[in-house]
């Protein structure tokens, strides 16, 4: 676990979960382009066009992610629970996003919003692009998520000693004393934790392998995004059994959190959106790849 990996000559610091969400985006990034050269409608132009929709792509990530966890720590802050961050009295510590506090659903839903405003700009089917754009998404997460263990974001709960003895990448033995920066908190040090953050970025990749393989043989645009919206949520939610950072937001006595009372409205829509449109056929631009 190394939130700091080095720094540069005056003291800059490089931390661990910047480089991460850096390369997962330049590895989603290039995902996209190749995809919708593959399968957009235009081979030669689509490159081009979707490196320009990936910028604002980046930007509705940062924007919403960070949005979502502020109006969240908004909601639950009480002045008392040492785990709601005061941005009321301290607004500055708002757009400090780099030092962690970033909400997934915000960024997927803020990335979905800027993406589709500038595919239209750029004149590309917005649904199409989103198709595409998920699968990339949740191939650059896996990357960034190495990030949120290596700061020790997202941590999971202490685990039950009868599991203590099963290994990494299952578990986690957290460092005492805690490197500078971590973000497992003191009262972790030295526990076994359920490794979260590495099941996320198998999540990720496990979502954007059913997303890709939709893709192959969807009837209609919007298949893939619906059926990317019921997997990831059903992972979520399951994963976030096994959290134990109460900053991301629990609501009813902590019978929930915030991640699984979005997830359970991503399924049912993504479910919903796959009845209604179950008779729908598109012509496809890939169609033609597809083995007759």
């Amino acid at each position: 676990m190394y939130p700091t990996l080095f720094e540069l000559p005056g003291g800059f610091p490089i931390r661990s979960f910047g480089l991460m969400l850096a390369l997962g985006f330049l590895l989603g990034s290039w995902v996209y382009t190749q995809l919708a050269e593959r399968y957009g409608d235009d081979p030669e132009r689509d490159p081009a066009r979707y490196s320009a929709i990936t910028l604002w792509i980046l930007i509705g990530v940062v924007l919403g992610a960070r949005a979502h966890y502020v109006i969240v720590q908004l909601l639950r802050f009480d002045g008392v629970d040492p785990d709601n961050e005061d941005f009321l009295r301290h607004p500055v510590e708002i757009v400090k996003f780099w030092r962690g506090g970033l909400s997934m659903y915000g960024g997927m839903f803020g990335a979905i919003a800027a993406g589709m405003w500038k595919a239209r700009r750029e004149r590309v089917r917005p649904l199409h692009a989103l198709d595409l754009g998920l699968i990339a998404g949740f191939v650059g997460q896996a990357v960034g998520r190495v990030g949120c263990f290596l700061v020790g974001d997202d941590f999971g709960s202490v685990v039950p000693e009868k599991y203590a003895h099963l290994p990494w990448p299952i578990t986690l033995h957290v460092p005492k004393p805690l490197p500078p920066g971590s973000l497992f908190g003191e009262e972790n040090a030295g526990q076994v934790l359920w490794a979260t953050q590495n099941w996320m970025t198998v999540k990720a990749l496990l979502v954007a392998l059913i997303g890709y393989l939709v893709l192959k043989h969807r009837r209609y645009t919007g298949q893939v995004t619906f059926a990317i919206l019921v997997a990831y949520g059903v992972l979520r939610f399951t994963v976030e059994c096994f959290r134990g950072d109460a900053i991301r937001g629990v609501w009813f006595g902590g019978a929930l959190s915030t991640s699984q009372i979005v997830s359970a409205a991503a399924v049912v829509f993504g479910l919903v959106m796959l009845f209604l449109w179950r008779a729908r056929r598109d012509v496809l631009p890939d169609a033609k790849l597809r083995p007759r």
